[in-house]
């Protein structure tokens, strides 16, 4: 299988934006590098990650949510053939 990285780039970017903290007026922003705490949380709620507090600067995913993530992977990233 073969990602589309053109559509990677651009989720990446729409999740950066999400996260962003400070914003420089016409010259870009500030961004955090990791993931919006209340997103990570109601993935908890639904049960596709383990409680993502802590210091760990990972999170483990459920089968539930590895499955869901994969799929969701395939549809939103994956080039056809």
């Amino acid at each position: 299988m073969k990602a589309n990285q053109n559509k990677i780039d651009e989720a990446t970017l729409a999740l950066l934006y999400l996260v962003v903290w400070e914003r420089y007026e016409d010259a870009g922003a500030r961004a955090w590098k990791g993931f919006d705490w209340d997103t990570m949380e109601r993935l908890h709620e639904k049960g596709l990650i383990r409680d993502p507090k802590g210091k760990a600067k990972s999170v483990v995913m459920t089968e539930e949510g590895y499955q869901k993530a994969k799929g969701l992977f395939q549809k939103l990233f994956e080039e056809e053939e």
